[in-house]
């Protein structure tokens, strides 16, 4: 489990290194990887610690270079997180109610991240869909809430396919202007730890805000 997570880390940290690889080992496979890892951290809520923002930053660097075709990327990235999101939906509409911390799905979800999502759902509503795409973790336990919580699903995806949209066209764009950028291509772990770090930025406030509210309510 240790050497997994060791290799989770290493793959976000260096994924700039990690795609020249899958790209020159797989050609035109290359964007169907991309579709699996994007389909699998936004769809199946047990797994909200594979790579995000970065991969699609990454992804966008490279078409940058011609390694890759952004038109196709935008579409592979997009379709991945509209049907990842909306399988994480009916996933949480047919389960989310019967799982306890001792059931199988329990022993592999974070409660305590489940209870923040929760509770974010329920202050901004269908915005959260869109809100949530910008921060990991969060963004895979939403829908899953969302379906938990019988939201109707044609509410659900259209702020599923704005999220998406918005995610998809910001992160990899941002690679494509700003990858290559000397600085930026010179320190891409660093940058890539910026990103991350910028993402969970939103929760990190809601979680102090939360911290707070008992205290003021004395």
């Amino acid at each position: 489990m240790i050497m997994m997570i060791e290799s989770i880390i290493s793959f976000i940290l260096h994924i700039d290194q990690h795609l020249v690889e899958i790209i020159r080992d797989f050609g035109n496979w290359t964007y169907g990887i991309l579709f699996s890892i994007v389909f699998v951290e936004t769809g199946v809520v047990i797994f909200p610690f594979l790579p995000g923002d970065s991969l699609l930053f990454a992804a966008g660097t490279f078409s940058a270079l011609g390694s890759l075709s952004l038109p196709i990327l935008l579409i592979v990235f997009f379709t991945a997180a509209v049907l990842g999101d909306s399988l994480n939906y009916e996933i949480g509409k047919k389960v989310g109610t019967t799982i306890t911390p001792g059931s199988f799905m329990g022993r592999f979800i974070n409660q305590d991240k489940m209870h923040k999502a929760e509770a974010f759902f329920n202050k901004h509503g269908g915005k959260t869909i869109v809100i949530a795409r910008f921060m990991p973790f969060i963004r895979t336990f939403i829908p899953f809430v969302a379906g938990a919580s019988r939201m109707k699903y044609g509410y659900f995806l259209m702020y599923n396919v704005i999220g998406a949209a918005l995610w998809v066209l910001s992160c990899t764009l941002l690679g494509y202007f700003f990858g290559n950028i000397p600085i930026v291509r010179d320190n891409f772990s660093t940058v890539l730890i910026v990103i991350i770090l910028l993402s969970v930025i939103p929760a990190l406030f809601g979680f102090i805000k939360s911290r707070k509210k008992p205290q003021t309510s004395k």
